[in-house]
């Protein structure tokens, strides 16, 4: 394992312990160095990077079909493109109500695990006065009318930053939303207020079975959250993007209070879940995030660089490793595809605050050998 390039300020915390306290009694783990953890799991390493495809417009999300292609989302055009594992990008449509501004636009996408018969995909975009999670449906030809749209979440707080986005199904069949708090701090606190948050949702959007509030959210407490994964064990992990100080790696439990704004980082303090790691603001800002062969692949869009954390049998973390540094610029989407062969990972140079090349913005693609 590569030596890190600066020392990134870790807390590694045993999963099993946080799930088996109470969201208001939350101990808080002892900061310092990672060692990597006593049980690891057996690790797949990420092989030589490849550009997939190139010039694509601020690509945010990707989701793979039952055909091995993938759907993929573009920010600012609002564009739907289907993306072959051979290169070949065909636009398939175009989401009807996007209001591209700062962060926000096309942002997260899912395929619904019953694709096969419902041709369910959902997105999440920045609308003119909320962002919004919406069901679209795809034509046997591939096709998909972006205007004719099924609401599931609506009345997230939109800004010009923090609008979160992230969206995946998880192990149980319901949809996770991942949302920011647009940059207004303390509603991040309040339980009724949909911003800074994962909500967890029936397809139809309606509060799961078994939510810890009786609505839709599932956590709270967040400052701004784009990457959701889970492991073997089926155990929520989420990226956090921190403030001034430090990134996150949060292990998410149902009805969890993770500190923002009163903390950022670890804070030991009676009442909030510590993160399992940070890193600070310019190692990092992590975005999208992926579990893959033993590991969490983030992406981070300051930091320029893929992060992979090898994750323990036990769902603690171990030294993260940092892959791709400075070679590709931004990185935002990471997807894992669905024999665990690969990553699909999408860079951000054209976002407003990148330094885009001929190629900006790609898809690449690595291996995990």
């Amino acid at each position: 394992m590569r030596p890190l390039a600066r020392t990134a300020l870790l807390t590694v915390a045993v999963l099993a312990g946080a799930v088996a306290c109470s969201a208001t009694a939350a101990p808080a783990p002892s900061a310092g160095v990672a060692s990597p953890a006593p049980t690891v799991a057996v690790q797949r390493t990420a092989g030589e990077a490849r550009t997939l495809v190139g010039g694509l417009e601020v690509p945010w999300s990707l989701a793979f079909l039952p055909d091995g292609a993938a759907l993929v989302t573009e920010r600012n055009s609002g564009r739907l493109l289907r993306v072959t594992p051979d290169g070949t990008v065909t636009p398939v449509g175009t989401v009807a109500g996007v209001r591209p501004a700062g962060e926000g636009g096309l942002l997260g996408i899912a395929v619904s695990p019953g694709y096969a018969t419902d041709r369910a995909v959902y997105v999440s975009y920045t609308g003119a006065d909320d962002n919004r999670v919406v069901r679209l449906t795809a034509e046997p030809d591939g096709t998909i009318d972006g205007a004719a749209q099924q609401v599931v979440v609506a009345g997230i707080p939109k800004g010009t930053i923090h609008n979160g986005g992230g969206l995946a199904f998880g192990p149980d069949g319901f949809l996770y939303v991942a949302t920011g708090e647009a940059g207004r701090r303390d509603p991040a606190q309040d339980r009724n207020d949909p911003g800074g948050k994962i909500l967890r949702v029936t397809p139809d959007g309606a509060p799961a079975p078994g939510n810890p509030f009786g609505t839709a959210v599932y956590s709270y407490g967040h400052r701004n959250v784009q990457g959701l994964a889970w492991d073997p064990a089926g155990r929520l992990y989420a990226t956090e993007f921190g403030q001034n100080t430090y990134d996150e790696v949060n292990a998410i439990i149902s009805g969890g209070d993770y500190g923002w704004p009163a903390v950022e980082g670890v804070g030991e303090r009676q009442g909030f879940i510590d993160p399992l790691l940070t890193w600070s603001t310019d190692e990092a800002s992590p975005s999208g995030m992926a579990y893959a062969g033993g590991s969490l692949w983030v992406g981070a869009l300051r930091g320029e660089r893929l992060w992979r954390v090898p994750l323990g049998t036990d769902g603690g973390v171990g030294t993260p490793e940092p892959l791709l540094q400075g070679e590709y610029g931004r990185i935002r989407g990471v997807t894992a595809t669905p024999d665990g062969s690969a990553l699909w990972i999408t860079t951000s140079n054209r976002d407003g605050r990148g330094e885009p090349g001929a190629d900006d913005d790609r898809i690449l693609v690595i291996p995990l050998t």
